[in-house]
């Protein structure tokens, strides 16, 4: 837990802001500056182009290509073609030039630089007085958004204000296709169309993937406070305009970009996308760079109003987790059942955008309890998928539907035969997710067809994957890799093994519910999935004779021989020596007890009502210490733990980073982009952590504590149709519901109608800290 804060960006409850420029932290300001919207996101670049160290990144959910790699291996199940997540178009192009300089923060002399992501209304402004080489003050400020309801919508907005002078600036405003990817020294796209729209003169270019057949059309309107001399400007896969624009002292000169960006992620008509593409500019012209504002700020005030986090006495961590909600809604608000969530969002390169397991583990309980059509089109994305994840099961010798590790289309894209073929967290992930996402709603018609249908092939694989123990005629999993990335190609991983009972007991369930309840749904799902009696009988076989491994002195074995294995004191290991990956042997990680992140603890914190306190003490108590924490997510499950647990100190020390893993820079990889799944543990911390919210019994559970460093806080959950606020200060917990029917819950081990009148409880003395 040896991590250190970079602090650079200052404290404010609403804000982020950043005071000077430093080029240093050019490519981390970019990551924390990103905005998105589910559809498109964009990094905090500076538009008008940078000789520093940047990364300009502009990406689309589910616009990829193929690597050009050649594959490292032939072996059947191993992946030979991996794919990722592809920089597109830079729409925000900008090149600004006075007395032939051209504004570069790298290269220019400025003073009073400043920027700001302004959480109320998702709006990014900078500004600073770029002092050119002959002595001319220019006061400039950019403000750009991403509209969250119209999400091909994009917005910019510059101004320019001489302090000292009198004379002129040429203005360069464009799209451009000519992004590179990561190190690739040639670009993916072509040009397919370019050209002006209308008689308004609008722009527009179309690009098109070189393997992938994918296209986007990308569209603008500029509007300005003057009527300004423009020059048409094209070269290979750009266009734009040059506007010759006069400055007066003391008069400001706004220039607008209103952009459209439509994406086609199946082959698609050229004509026909150019001709909806002109509609679209031409409908966002009409609307104005206002209306679109006020639309954003009116998006934010809902957002805010229902579902903020109040910290009292903590302005880092009220900062902190205002980010992560408000990064969240950016990732990902449901908009679309054929987008996902990636490790980075749309806000980096890094993990190739892919989605992992974690996005129905992690993520999914934020949206269950916030957005509800969200979960619920985070699942349809697995449904949406489950031919590649049949086809997946096929490459790997096996029957059923088998999820990849690391995907945006839905194919393993993932190369590395350990992770790729050993890994099933994502096939039982979306089981429970389903499992999660049903018992929560009560949606029997998602669980009675999508939901059964991928529980059945998911099931189906796990029978395929599993084999019998010779000794104890046991049923299991060998030869895998459970959470703990640390250990491979081990037997019996508690983990894959009571997932794989769990998704099994579940699948049973539902099927005979639905035999009992829906048959015309059952059948449905029985003519689509062949499944017979005989199968879920061998089901039910295989989730009772699951083999584990437990001590007299109830510890699970994380896998069979973990308890065996060399044990090394994690706290020895030099500082210099994290990250493991980059400074031990490969082979060196795996040849002791030393564990990534949760493995035993993970299932236990998914199905914690399913374990008594003492088991879950005990668990924690010998693995725990054993714990690097390598991924970023670990520390938040061990939070959450230790609160239940009556750990507190521990408790906050796991919390006092989470909310702040990318704006203090922990794991000083914040460049390559946000840690999104790790921003929703955040949330999970406060929520399941400290406020003790439990959603895997028959009713929820509530059991709010306050950490000693807080005077208050408060939180509310969408449960139901209703929205329920939990407010704790001075050894004091006060729930309500602010919307909706009164509720019922377990609140400190008594059942509670929770309704529009406050419930004002006293922290029993085990609760308090």
């Amino acid at each position: 837990m040896a991590k250190i804060a970079d602090e650079y960006f200052k404290l404010n409850p609403w804000k982020i802001i950043e005071t000077g420029f430093n080029p240093e932290y050019e490519q981390v300001s970019e990551s924390i500056f990103s905005l998105g919207n589910e559809y498109m996101g964009v990094r905090g670049y500076f538009e008008e182009g940078s000789s520093g160290e940047t990364l300009l990144g502009s990406y689309f959910n589910g616009i990829y290509e193929f690597s050009r790699k050649k594959a490292l291996s032939h072996y059947k199940g191993i992946v030979t073609k991996p794919h990722f997540m592809l920089n597109t178009v830079d729409w925000l192009y900008t090149r600004i030039m006075i007395d032939g300089e051209r504004l570069d923060m790298n290269a220019i002399t400025f003073e009073d630089f400043s920027r700001v992501l302004d959480l109320k209304n998702g709006c990014l402004t900078r500004s600073f007085v770029w002092i050119t080489k002959t002595g001319k003050r220019l006061k400039v400020q950019f403000e750009r958004f991403l509209h969250m309801e119209n999400s091909s919508s994009g917005y910019q907005k510059i101004s320019f204000k001489p302090l000292n002078f009198n004379g002129n600036l040429q203005l360069i405003s464009g799209v451009d296709f000519n992004t590179k990817h990561g190190q690739e020294p040639v670009s993916f796209w072509k040009e397919k169309r370019k050209g002006q729209l209308n008689a308004q003169e609008d722009l527009a270019i179309i690009g098109q993937t070189i393997s992938t057949g994918q296209q986007i059309f990308s569209g603008f309107h500029l509007n300005s406070n003057q009527k300004a001399e423009k020059k048409l400007i094209e070269s290979d896969k750009l266009i734009g305009y040059e506007l010759q624009l006069i400055l007066e002292e003391g008069q400001e000169v706004i220039v607008e970009k209103l952009v459209s960006n439509l994406i086609k992620k199946q082959p698609a008509d050229t004509d026909e996308l150019w001709q909806e593409g002109t509609d679209a500019v031409e409908a966002l012209s009409l609307q104005g760079y206002t209306k679109g504002q006020e639309a954003q700020q009116n998006y934010w005030q809902n957002i805010w109003d229902n579902f903020d986090i109040r910290i009292d006495g903590d302005e880092k961590n009220q900062q902190g987790i205002r980010f992560c909600i408000f990064q969240l809604q950016q990732t990902y608000h449901g908009q679309n059942a054929s987008n996902n969530i990636g490790a980075k969002g749309l806000t980096g390169e890094a993990y190739s955008g892919h989605a992992f397991w974690d996005t129905e583990t992690c993520c999914l309980p934020y949206y269950l309890f916030n957005n509800p059509k969200a979960a619920k089109n985070l699942l349809e994305f697995r449904y949406s998928t489950l031919e590649a994840a049949k086809r997946r099961a096929k490459e790997l010798d096996c029957q059923g539907a088998c999820y990849p590790i690391a995907t945006l289309n839905g194919d393993e894209a993932c190369d590395l035969w350990q992770h790729a073929s050993t890994q099933f967290q994502p096939s039982t992930g979306v089981a429970y997710g389903i499992w999660h996402y049903s018992h929560l709603t009560g949606d029997k018609e998602f669980l009675y067809s999508h939901g059964a249908e991928m529980l059945v092939e998911i099931s189906r694989f796990l029978e395929a994957r599993g084999d019998w123990s010779q000794l104890t005629n046991k049923f299991g999993f060998y030869g895998v890799m459970g959470p703990d990335e640390f250990q491979v190609m081990v037997n019996h991983n508690a983990y894959t093994n009571y997932m794989a009972k769990m998704t099994f007991e579940y699948t049973v369930k539902i099927l005979k519910q639905m035999l009992k309840e829906a048959p015309e749904q059952f059948v449905a799902v029985q003519e689509k999935t062949g499944v017979t009696k005989d199968e879920w009988e061998n089901w039910a076989h295989c989730a009772e004779e699951a083999l584990f491994f437990e001590r007299e002195d109830g510890v699970i074995e994380q896998h069979d021989g973990f308890f065996d294995l060399p044990h090394i004191d994690i706290q020895k290991i030099p500082v210099t020596d994290f990250p493991l990956y980059s400074h031990w042997s490969y082979d060196r990680i795996y040849r002791n007890d030393m564990i990534k992140q949760p493995d035993v603890l993970m299932f236990q914190f998914l199905y914690n009502q399913q374990f008594s306190k003492e088991s879950k003490r005990v668990n924690y108590e010998y693995y725990e210490p054993r714990t690097i924490h390598e991924s970023s997510l670990s520390p938040s499950i061990h939070s959450v733990l230790a609160a239940e647990l009556g750990k507190f100190d521990e408790a906050f020390d796991f919390f006092s980073f989470a909310t702040r893993m990318d704006l203090d820079n922990y794991n000083r990889n914040t460049n390559e982009g946000l840690h999104t799944t790790s921003i929703a543990a955040a949330w999970m911390n406060i929520v399941y952590g400290f406020g003790g919210l439990r959603s895997d019994g028959s009713q929820l559970v509530l059991n709010p504590i306050l950490p000693v460093q807080w005077t208050g806080y408060s939180f509310r959950i969408q449960y139901n149709g209703s929205i329920i606020e939990v407010a704790v200060a001075d050894k004091q917990a006060t729930l309500r519901t602010v919307a909706g029917k009164p509720v019922t819950m377990t609140v400190y081990g008594q059942e509670r109608t929770i309704a529009e009148a406050s419930s004002q409880l006293m922290i029993p003395e085990q609760w308090q800290v």
